[in-house]
C-alpha cells in the first residue's frame, strides 16, 4: 500500500492540471472596441540641457571692534518753595546737579586697558543763605593690565582727582548773617596724581582688586593762598606747592546690578605710606552708589562718601546725596 501511494499522488495532480485547462477558455479581443483610459500626467521627450552654476567667492570687508564705550550724562534738579505763612515750616530751595560719566574699555586677547572719566558738580540756594556747592569732583582714571591666568593681571594705572571750584567754609556774623569765613580749596588745592604698578585680582566681570605694590602719589597746592591751618595745607609745607610719596596702595571696584533695574557700585581705596608708617597715617576713601531706574529716562540715586585723610581733617569725613532726576545712556 505504501508503495501504491506516490502513483496516486502523481495521477491526482495531472487530473488537476487537466481540469484547470478545461476551464480556461480562449478570448479575442481583435474586434471588441476598447478605450484605454488616457494618463494624466503629460509625457515629455526630448534632451535637457544642464548648465553648470559658477559660484564666486564672496569678500566680506569686516573689522573686529575691540573697543566698547559707554557715556552717561545726569541732571538732578530740586526745587521747594513755601508762603509766608506755611506753618509746618521750611526753607525756599533751589538745587541743581550735574554728572558726566564717560567710561571706554579695550580688549584684545590677554591685553586690556580701560579709562574712566567722572565730573560732577551741583549747587544749592537756601532762602538767607549763601549759595553753597552740594558736589564738585574731577575723577579720571586709567589702567592697563596684562592677563597672568585665569583671574590674576598684572597692571599698571594712572589717577588724576581734583574740583572745578572754589570751595569754603562759612560762619554767621555778628547780626546773624552767614558770610564766608575763608577758602580751603579750590581746582589743583587740593589735585592729585597717583601712577601705580603691580597685580590685579578679578575672579568676576564685577569685582576686582588691585594691589599697588609700587605706587607713587604727588600732592599739588597750586593756589597757596587757600587757609592752611598749623603752616600746612593738605600735608604740604610753605612755601612748597607739591609733595611726593611712595606707598602700597589697595583698590577694590564693585558694580552689580543686585535688584532689576538697581545697580550698587562702591569703590574703595586703602593707601599706606612706607616713609613713617602707622596706622594713623593710612588714607581711606569708600564711594558708595545705588541707582534705580524708574523709566528710560528717570532715575533715583543714593551715594555717600567715607573719607579718613590725616592731611586734612584728625577725624572722618562723610558725605551723603538724594537725588532724583533724568539720566541720558550713548550708545543706547
Amino acid at each position: 500500500m505504501k508503495r501504491l501511494l506516490p502513483f496516486v499522488i502523481v495521477v491526482l495532480s495531472v487530473f488537476r492540471v487537466a481540469a484547470q485547462e478545461a476551464d480556461t477558455v480562449p478570448i479575442n479581443t481583435q474586434d471588441l472596441n476598447i478605450k484605454l483610459k488616457k494618463n494624466p500626467l503629460p509625457s515629455r521627450t526630448g534632451t535637457i540641457n544642464f548648465t553648470p552654476v559658477q559660484i564666486k567667492p564672496v569678500v566680506i570687508n569686516s573689522k573686529v571692534n575691540y573697543w566698547k564705550t559707554v557715556t552717561n550724562i545726569g541732571i538732578n534738579v530740586n526745587q521747594a518753595s513755601f508762603t509766608g505763612n506755611w506753618k509746618g515750616g521750611g526753607v525756599n530751595s533751589v538745587a541743581l546737579g550735574g554728572l558726566i560719566n564717560y567710561r571706554a574699555e579695550y580688549n584684545k586677547e590677554s591685553y586690556s586697558y580701560v579709562s574712566e572719566v567722572l565730573l560732577q558738580y551741583g549747587k544749592i540756594k537756601n532762602r538767607g543763605q549763601l549759595e553753597k556747592k552740594t558736589n564738585d569732583r574731577i575723577f579720571w582714571d586709567n589702567k592697563a593690565a596684562l592677563q597672568l591666568s585665569k583671574n590674576w593681571y598684572f597692571f599698571g594705572s594712572l589717577t588724576f582727582e581734583s574740583q572745578f571750584d572754589d570751595g569754603f567754609s562759612y560762619k554767621k556774623n555778628a547780626e546773624g548773617e552767614e558770610v564766608i569765613d575763608r577758602r580751603i580749596s579750590t581746582f589743583m588745592a587740593p589735585g592729585y596724581l597717583t601712577e601705580s604698578i603691580g597685580f590685579e585680582y578679578k575672579p568676576s566681570k564685577y569685582f576686582s582688586t588691585r594691589i599697588g605694590t609700587g605706587t607713587a602719589r604727588q600732592t599739588f597746592v597750586l593756589d597757596t593762598s587757600i587757609f592752611a591751618p598749623n603752616g600746612l595745607y593738605y600735608g604740604i609745607e610753605k612755601p612748597k606747592k607739591v609733595r611726593n610719596e611712595l606707598a602700597f596702595q589697595v583698590v577694590s571696584n564693585f558694580e552689580k546690578e543686585v535688584i532689576k533695574n538697581t545697580i550698587l557700585k562702591w569703590r574703595y581705596q586703602m593707601f599706606i605710606p612706607y616713609e613713617g608708617l602707622t596706622i594713623s597715617k593710612i588714607d581711606h576713601r569708600l564711594d558708595i552708589g545705588i541707582n534705580a531706574k524708574i523709566n528710560r529716562f528717570m532715575n533715583t540715586g543714593l551715594t555717600g562718601i567715607v573719607l579718613f585723610d590725616k592731611d586734612q581733617d584728625d577725624k572722618v569725613q562723610a558725605s551723603q546725596a538724594l537725588s532724583l532726576g533724568f539720566t541720558f545712556t550713548f550708545p543706547r
